[in-house]
């Protein structure tokens, strides 16, 4: 119960660091790329200012001096293109990037070139350059912005581990302090309540000289102790059932104890006009304690038998997997609300007793199903629907040494 709980914690953890971590993945992503662009662009813009100061207007025609130096341009993947008022091409240097790269991978920033002598417009220049170098940082970047997040993640799991079992460790210490307290609290009672029933017992054997409502309260107290005897008897078994010895497991015939249960509630289920069916495969072995498991599909088909009112339907059906013996116990009862289903196996809950056919049980029937089941590495599941029925599937781990 408590591994779970930390997976939960430690993943809950792990969640929370990974969107912060992303978020400041990106918001660095998109300053550095906004820093980035807008560097180039103003080196372009002074590129363009260079290359303007460069041209003159000489009788009509424009003149550009080559004072630029190409192989600069060459080895910073760059090329100035000027053209006239009207739009038209008249000169390039550097690479030629508008015929051989795509224009969505290319930054430009085109400035008027503004004659000097009288200040009128004689044309235009355009400033280009390849965004391959600027990718090649970006993706850079995003390797070592993933890379880091990755590796902080490691570390904080590892540290989170460590968190998560220092946070658990003083609940599942007071955890083991209260079932040792169950424990010894239900086997101290075991005493005093047999002395009551032994008591209760002998009394009601020999009801001469007693009056009638005498014999009407020590039956009351029978009834009432028998049902502490119960209760303690439950109690003492949960807060045990981690301790079950492996050594006590052996490979036991399922059918067969099916078989013995369905015998053993078809008297009940003709007294509340139930047909109860069965529908089991042969040679359903397991590894595991008889009693335990008997006891696990009693508990299952008891709920159905209380929640399931009269012409209703129970059936059990039993097959075989590959890996897997899966047990499922059918029933045409009440159904289990949705927002019921996650409680349905926590001790003492009990859904509502107005829907209930028969009040006795403390709520803890499925508990200790759900804990044998786990004791012998199965699951118990349940799927339901109000005023349709329940369905509890109990799969437990088929073995092959018999």
């Amino acid at each position: 119960m408590f591994e779970k709980i930390r997976r939960r914690l430690l993943l809950s953890y792990l969640i929370v660091l990974s969107l912060i971590w992303g978020g400041f993945a990106i918001a660095v992503r998109i300053v550095f790329t906004h820093s980035l662009y807008k560097q180039q662009i103003q080196k372009l813009a002074a590129l363009a200012q260079v290359a303007a100061a460069n041209a003159e207007l000489d009788n009509g025609v424009m003149k550009i001096e080559n004072d630029l130096p190409q192989d600069k341009l060459f080895e910073n993947h760059q090329e100035l293109s000027w053209f006239d008022r009207q739009g038209n091409f008249i000169k390039r240097q550097g690479k030629d990037l508008i015929n051989t790269i795509d224009k969505h991978r290319l930054q430009s920033v085109t400035l008027p070139i503004i004659s000097s002598d009288d200040k009128q417009l004689i044309g235009y220049v355009r400033a280009s350059q390849s965004l391959e170098e600027l990718d090649k940082t970006l993706n850079k970047l995003d390797l070592g912005l993933g890379g880091g997040i990755i590796v902080a993640l490691m570390i904080s799991g590892a540290g989170g581990v460590w968190l998560t079992r220092q946070a658990m460790q003083p609940i599942e210490e007071s955890f083991e302090r209260l079932k040792q307290f169950t424990a010894d609290a239900s086997h101290e009672l075991r005493s005093p309540l047999m002395a009551i029933k032994t008591n209760a017992a002998v009394a009601l054997k020999y009801p001469e000289g007693m009056r009638k409502a005498d014999a009407e309260k020590f039956q009351a107290i029978s009834s009432a102790t028998n049902q502490m005897i119960r209760l303690t008897e439950d109690l003492l078994f949960l807060a045990r059932c981690d301790n079950i010895p492996d050594q006590s497991k052996e490979t036991i015939d399922l059918s067969l104890i099916l078989n013995n249960l369905v015998d053993l509630y078809q008297p009940q289920a003709v007294v509340k006009h139930i047909n109860f069916k069965s529908q089991l495969s042969e040679k359903l072995y397991v590894l595991g304690d008889a009693n335990q498991l008997t006891r696990l599909f009693s508990n299952v088909i008891q709920n159905a038998m209380n929640y399931t009112p009269s012409k209703g339907t129970i059936e059990i059906m039993a097959n075989r997997g590959n890996f897997h013996i899966v047990v499922n116990i059918q029933d045409t009862g009440v159904g289990i609300a949705p927002e019921d289903l996650e409680k349905i196996f926590e001790r003492f809950w009990r859904a509502d007793k107005s829907r209930s056919y028969n009040s006795d049980g403390f709520g803890l029937g499925l508990a200790i199903a759900q804990a044998i089941a786990q004791n012998h590495g199965g699951v118990i599941t349940v799927t339901s629907q109000l005023g349709v029925g329940s369905c509890f599937t109990v799969r437990l781990p088929l073995t092959t040494n018999f």
